[in-house]
């Protein structure tokens, strides 16, 4: 039964990864804009400021006068990557050294509770519940159950037949909700780099006093 799963798993990541490269490819459908202006900046430059300086809460206006949220967020999509990560090294399997286990679940036992921190935040604030949709609920309660299995793998691995079920709900669940934006961020972070590179805008030069 161990096996079955463990196949399945990889059956599911691989439909997610196949579901979102064909939602990428369909973008290309819409044609490309012709851009005349000559370019003022570089495109590397960009993308390399995109992921980096572009990413601090105060090159963003929203996630400055937000710091608590912005924080929760990193920390929250951080542990589910790291889960994600530790899923490999159990299906390959990989023996994790002990230090490296016990980052694992510092991190993951934070995510967990952020994640459940933003959806309380959500559906408490009359404003963001009014924009809220379904999604935005069963998304964050896929990832946290996950997140909760794979901690307590790392404790318990008797929980196996627990911890790949939910990790194949979520990736099924991924090209479908929101999840999807993990994947997409890093699209979207070239694209953007690219476009504003190219112009001059980012990154942005020192004034001249």
């Amino acid at each position: 039964m161990g096996t079955i799963f463990k196949y399945a798993v990889i059956a599911s990541f691989l439909f997610a990864v196949v579901s979102l490269t064909i939602l990428v490819l369909k973008t290309f459908s819409f044609g490309k804009k012709e851009l005349y202006a000559e370019p003022k900046g570089s495109v590397k430059k960009g993308i390399v400021y995109a992921f980096g300086k572009g990413m601090m809460p105060w090159e963003k206006e929203s996630a400055g006068d937000h710091l608590p949220t912005y924080i929760g967020g990193v920390l929250y999509h951080g542990g589910v990557f790291l889960s994600i990560a530790y899923l490999v090294t159990v299906i390959v399997p990989i023996e994790i050294p002990a230090a490296l286990l016990l980052i694992f679940q510092v991190f993951c036992g934070v995510g967990i509770v952020t994640g459940f921190g933003l959806l309380v935040k959500r559906y408490s604030k009359p404003h963001m519940r009014a924009l809220s949709v379904p999604d935005d609920a069963v998304a964050n309660i896929l990832v946290d159950i996950f997140m909760i299995a794979a901690f307590l793998h790392t404790l318990f691995p008797a929980v196996t037949p627990y911890f790949f079920p939910a990790a194949i709900v979520m990736f099924l669940y991924m090209p479908f909700g929101k999840i999807r934006h993990c994947f997409f961020f890093f699209y979207v972070r070239i694209l953007f780099g690219t476009f504003y590179g190219r112009r001059g805008v980012f990154p942005q030069k020192p004034r001249v006093t």
